[in-house]
């Protein structure tokens, strides 16, 4: 479903993306993992458009999307959940989670609504608070809403940049649980985090990303049987949420 090769990224005169090839099959899970600054978040950015590569090459579905604009590429469904939520805080839940259909012809259509009623069942918590601001919303909930807005542009590769960062633990838990669910359901994922434990926990394959280089990849169980791979991002036994 997706594929890039040989791509190159960065601001101004900064390089931060140097030659990186991976690719994603259309039903998988796939965990790109690394430190803060390795280049994880540049290239959620580029893929989605936002940023545009200095060389390499991106194919969505086998068709070129390196250098086209990012509102095309969510037309063609490719939707990311970006790092920090970037939700409209003086919107209400329904008003935030609604913008994601904009693509389909606005608010007013029944596939929207039975679309936001999909994303509520996910999520029963943003039913109860669709009227709220969502600004003032915990951060897990802005979690919820930044997933369900990129759900309601129907994707069919769901990208997220480190939904765990800012959650409590718990809901990181809860989070990771529905993401599994997706996935289950056959959404494509492409999963950007430094919690790598939840990643690969979930994931069937990963990349390590280390200063805009992939220094290794595999399986998740792979990678979480690699001393190197421990060491750096694992730490204590991990056990699988989706088993």
């Amino acid at each position: 479903m997706l594929r890039i090769l040989n791509l190159e990224a960065g601001y101004g005169s900064l390089r931060v993306l140097r030659g990186i090839s991976l690719h994603v099959s259309a039903g998988e899970a796939v965990a790109i993992i690394g430190a803060n600054g390795a280049g994880k978040t540049t290239l959620l950015k580029t893929i989605a458009g936002i940023l545009q590569p200095r060389r390499g090459s991106i194919h969505f579905d086998k068709k070129p999307i390196h250098g086209a604009p990012a509102e095309r590429i969510v037309g063609m469904g490719c939707a990311l959940v970006p790092e920090g939520r970037h939700l409209f805080g003086s919107l209400t839940v329904k008003e935030n989670l609604m913008l994601g259909a904009y693509r389909r012809g606005g608010k007013n259509g029944n596939d929207a609504a039975d679309d936001i009623e999909s994303v509520y069942r996910l999520f029963p918590v943003l039913k109860e608070r669709h009227r709220q601001l969502a600004g003032t919303l915990s951060g897990g909930q802005q979690q919820m809403v930044a997933i369900g807005r990129a759900l309601m542009s129907r994707p069919r590769l769901l990208m997220m940049d480190e939904p765990s960062l800012g959650v409590a633990p718990l809901v990181v838990k809860d989070l990771y649980q529905t993401i599994g669910a997706l996935k289950r359901q056959g959404l494509t994922l492409l999963l950007i985090e430094q919690n790598a434990r939840a990643a690969l926990a979930i994931a069937d394959r990963g990349y390590v990303l280390e200063t805009g280089l992939i220094v290794l990849e595999g399986t998740s169980a792979e990678l979480c049987g690699n001393r190197d791979v421990q060491r750096a991002y694992l730490g204590k036994e991990y056990q699988r949420i989706d088993e």
